[in-house]
């Protein structure tokens, strides 16, 4: 069926707009409602199907334009790319609208974060391991919630990450960062709402830091799996109250329509 003849409702905030109309394109592509080769509508018609302003609809076009889904024909428009192309690596660009979105990403980066450390703590030199340490003090006097502590929380990560001496790692963790940041938002204010989930936080990454420093292979893998997981535990077994704090974190607007 072509996409211009379908009825479909106006996209509401609080949802990324972008992510949003991103996510039901993707749909339709991947359904076969949009067939390879079939010409997208224009900016305008899809912007007054939506809802949305034109310049969301160019935004929500070019990011799948950058996974493979769709390529530009000069003078002829906007179409679904062949099955055949090769496809970019891409996650689902409606996560983190939910808090088991949220876990996903806390379960993907479980195993990548134990192999990041293992590796760090095998190949750790002086110079590595004081990076980590001043990476680590730094996040240690950031404010337990905010933006300033999420990226002093990556940039903790990724001073381990450099530490393996393999690039595709930090490169990695760049890519999951579009995700991550919005996870760790949650988390850390899950966390600053209870003293006792905050000393918990702060050993944990003590520990993985210190066994990445003294070059524990095991202790390191060790300690970054049961970070990971303590923080989906943090998450799942939330008190009410801060649940509530927490879904009504996911629910505020992350982007506006600039119309």
């Amino acid at each position: 069926m072509n996409l211009s003849g379908a009825a479909i409702e106006p996209l509401q905030a609080p949802e990324r707009l972008t992510d949003k109309l991103a996510g039901l394109l993707m749909q339709r592509i991947e359904s076969g409602e949009l067939a390879p080769d079939e010409r997208l509508p224009t900016e305008q018609k899809l912007s007054e199907q939506y809802g949305v302003s034109r310049t969301v609809v160019r935004e929500a076009v070019s990011r799948l334009k950058s996974v493979g889904m769709l390529t530009s024909r000069q003078g002829a428009g906007v179409f679904v790319a062949p099955r055949t192309q090769a496809r970019a690596l891409a996650f689902d660009p409606t996560v983190l609208h939910s808090m088991e979105a949220v876990l996903h990403v806390v379960e993907v980066r479980r195993g990548l974060e134990a192999d990041v450390a293992a590796l760090a703590a095998a190949r750790i030199t002086p110079d590595k391991a004081r990076a980590i340490g001043a990476a680590l003090a730094t996040l240690e006097a950031c404010p337990p919630h905010g933006a300033e502590g999420v990226e002093a929380d990556l940039e903790f990560h990724r001073s381990i990450a450099r530490a393996t001496d393999n690039p595709q790692f930090e490169r990695l963790l760049g890519f999951l960062e579009q995700y991550q940041r919005d996870a760790m938002r949650v988390t850390r204010t899950n966390e600053a709402m209870d003293s006792e989930y905050m000393v918990q936080v702060r050993e944990e990454h003590r520990a993985i830091a210190a066994a990445v420093m003294r070059g524990d292979v095991p202790a390191a893998r060790e300690a970054a799996m049961r970070h990971m997981s303590n923080a989906a535990h943090r998450i799942e077994h939330a008190a009410p109250p801060i649940r509530r704090a927490l879904d009504a974190l996911l629910a505020q607007p992350q982007d506006k329509d600039n119309t």
